[in-house]
């Protein structure tokens, strides 16, 4: 089974790319659509393969979401660490209830 390790990367439209902390900025008099490119020619000659997209609100701010062959991320999420509390036992009957009687086929009227 491939192991992949993934880059998620905030893209607004004011040409700011958040590479995971790494910010990249747009350069003076650069067009959005050149500044975008760059970014991810930069990712690509890293090895990472650009496989999805994921449009915020506002409408020109996306997550750009990369992959590469890889090790991957093997830490555990944060909620597998904490112990779970066990499973609470299974409710029973109160002493007074009477469970149903078959009484035979209903007849309409």
């Amino acid at each position: 089974m491939a192991a992949w390790e993934y880059k998620v990367v905030y893209m607004d439209f004011r040409g700011r790319a958040s590479l995971e902390g790494d910010e990249q900025f747009i350069a003076k008099e650069e067009r959005r659509s050149s500044f975008a490119r760059r970014v991810m020619n930069a990712l690509g000659a890293e090895g990472w393969e650009m496989v999805g997209l994921q449009p915020l609100w506002p409408a020109e701010t996306s997550y750009l979401i990369f992959k590469r062959p890889g090790i991957g991320d093997s830490t555990p999420p944060a909620d597998t660490d904490a112990p779970r509390p066990p499973a609470p036992p299974p409710e029973s009957a109160p002493d007074d209830v009477v469970p149903l009687q078959d009484e035979g086929p209903v007849t309409e009227c």
